[in-house]
Parts: structure tokens; sequence; C-alpha cells
């Protein structure tokens, strides 16, 4: 059972909540991707299978597994920019889901090495897979403002009763990491220290981006408009709190693939844009300050 995540503490009512609500005997990979393929017209189930994602470490409230796949960098790629790669936070965001296989069936091709890839394709299994696919996971808890917030900034539960009018779709949960779902992005994000942090949404058909890193102008039909964050979502965690550039990708339609040279341009964009951004001094610069901070670390252990 987890009680600690770094140095924030999940209170323990949160814990006792997750221990109970987790299924007793969780499902496996392929039964997982047998459901994916009876839900998405545009994943296969054999697609799902063949990607051969890693063992399952975290579970779904429901306990559906959540698929991970790690590409690793050549061990002589010393600052090899690492990106962790998010796809259907929202269950009812289609697109999000499907659009991640095929770049993860792209890179499953290509791998070169030169670059860390980890992805969690479906991060919101529950939402998904019920009969009428919801934006919350099994517990009604919006993911996306479910993640820690700034001490000095509105709280996500203050924020939702104040400026979102309760509405139950961005419901922020009990507490600050009380989904499992939640949990499992922010140890993750412990663990990887990813150099940037891709998330794909839908339907707004922009580019989103937090952090003090220069965005990309475009990925393939989507140009940049920064919208800003709000309390408990991944982009603003990872921009206040952890300094990690968020890069978020709104499709345009929730369920309604986009036309494979359009898929094909936002990813060309995306690895040109880590390509020139993980050479500049900036991104090499928080690669050496995030090392240094985990050596002080080791150090002081």
């Amino acid at each position: 059972m987890i009680k600690s995540i770094s140095k924030f503490t999940v209170p323990f009512a949160v814990v006792a909540v997750l221990s109970s609500s987790v299924h007793a005997q969780p499902i496996s990979v392929n039964t997982l991707c047998n459901k994916i393929g009876a839900k998405l017209s545009s994943v296969s189930s054999s697609e799902c299978k063949k990607l051969k994602f890693n063992k399952p470490r975290f579970y779904s409230v429901k306990g559906l597994p959540l698929l991970e796949k790690h590409y690793p960098a050549k061990k002589s790629k010393k600052y090899a920019p690492r990106i962790l790669f998010l796809g259907g936070i929202h269950g009812d965001e289609y697109s999000s889901v499907s659009v991640t296989f095929k770049w993860l069936n792209t890179i499953n091709k290509y791998h070169s090495g030169a670059y860390d890839w980890h992805f969690l394709p479906l991060v919101n299994p529950d939402g998904l897979l019920q009969k009428s696919s919801s934006r919350v996971n099994a517990r009604k808890v919006d993911l996306n403002r479910n993640f820690l917030t700034n001490s000095q900034q509105i709280s996500a539960i203050s924020h939702w009763k104040t400026k979102a009018k309760q509405r139950q779709r961005y419901y922020p949960g009990i507490a600050p990491l009380s989904e499992p779902e939640s949990i499992a992005v922010h140890r993750l994000i412990e663990e990887i220290k990813p150099t940037v942090i891709v998330s794909v949404h839908a339907p707004h058909g922009i580019l989103d981006f937090d952090g003090k890193v220069t965005p990309p102008n475009k990925l393939g039909p989507l140009r940049l408009r920064q919208l800003g964050t709000y309390p408990g979502s991944l982009g603003n965690y990872g921009y206040y709190i952890k300094g990690i550039p968020v890069m978020t990708i709104e499709l345009e339609h929730a369920g309604i693939m986009p036309k494979k040279s359009q898929i094909s341009a936002m990813w060309v964009d995306l690895v040109r844009w880590i390509k020139v951004k993980t050479k500049s001094k900036e991104i090499v610069a928080l690669m050496k300050e995030t090392e240094a901070k985990e050596t002080d670390k080791g150090h002081a252990q």
C-alpha cells in the first residue's frame, strides 16, 4: 500500500478508499486489449497486443491495468531527452487514445535509441470502457484536476466550488492524488524525471503548452494557443511544482480520427521540436539541474 509519494503524503483516509476500491483480481493486458478493440474502431485488439506492453504496475479503480510501454535510449546517450507520453486521461476523448496508439506503432517500428520514450496510452480505462464513456474515472473524478497544487495557489476543490460551478465533469476528488490513475502518473514523473510531458486530449483543435521552454508554433494542423492552467491539472502541476514543460495536444475532434497525413505531420513536428529543443541550452540546463538535485539527494541519504 502506497502511503507516501516523494515528499508528499497521501491522507490515510484516501489510501483506505483506494485499497478498498481496487478489484481483487485485475484483468490481463490481453483482455484489456480485447476490450479496447471492441470499443474503438480505430484500434484493433491485435494491434494492441502486438505492442507487447510492459508488465502492469498500475491499475485503475476497477482493476484495469494501465498500459505502459518504455522505449529506452541508448546507454551512450547520457543526456537523451526523456518523454512521458500520455493518452486517454479523459475517457470520452476517443481520438486521444487512438492517435496515441498510432504513434506507438510508429515508434515501435522506428525507435533509434536517440530518445527515451515512456507511454501510457490509456490513463483512464474505466472512463473509456464503460457503456457510455465518460470524461471522469470510476469514482466520478476528473483526473486532470486531481494532481497536486502549489501551496500559494487556490486548491483544486476550492476552484471547483467557486469557479467551476461545481460541474461534475470537473470534480477534482476529495484530495490531490486521491485516485490510483493520477498516482500512477505522479509516480512515473518522480521515477522518469521527464524532460517534457506530452498529453493528448480533444476536441479544442489547438496546441497548448505550459513551461519556460519555447514551445513549437505548430504540430501538423494544430497551431499554438496557450490557454493557461487550472488548479489540479497536469499542466499546472508540471509547470508550477516540477518545472517540467507540459505539451497538451488538443485534437480537433474527440470521436473522429485526424487524417493519416495529419497524424504523421504532428508526429514529425513533435520529434523535430524535441530534437531542436533538447540540444538547446534551456533543456540541457534543466537536465543537468535535475541530475545535480538527484546526486545531492543521494548524498543526503
